[in-house]
């Protein structure tokens, strides 16, 4: 399984879908950091995530830093119901930037 990948303005987006789980979160992991190694900016699209567990969240982050350490931006775009609900309760929803939509995203740089 593979990711969908667009561009837009200059900025990678990746969409995860379904479950981002143990089986799946190898796959965002590397299709996460491939983007940044490329030196793209990145936009996250978790709006048909139906569930992440603690490896997916675990890529999530590792993107961030590597994207801080390299003055990258990163954002999570779209977050549905369900990844909000780990991120929150992990308190990750107050360390990633986090937007409506990639437009939104877009706009704040």
């Amino acid at each position: 399984m593979k990711y969908p990948e667009t561009e837009k303005n200059g900025f990678m987006v990746i969409s995860l879908t379904g479950e981002v789980d143990l089986n799946y979160s190898p796959v965002a992991r590397q299709q996460i950091l491939k983007c940044l190694k490329q030196n793209k900016n990145l936009l996250v699209d978790l709006s048909l995530v139906e569930y992440i567990d603690s490896s997916g969240v675990a890529s999530l982050v590792e993107g961030f830093q590597l994207a801080r350490q390299q003055k990258q931006f990163f954002a999570l775009v779209g977050v549905s119901r369900a990844a909000m609900q780990v991120l929150h309760l992990a308190r990750l929803d107050k360390v990633f930037p986090i937007f409506d939509t990639i437009d939104a995203a877009l706009a704040s740089q």
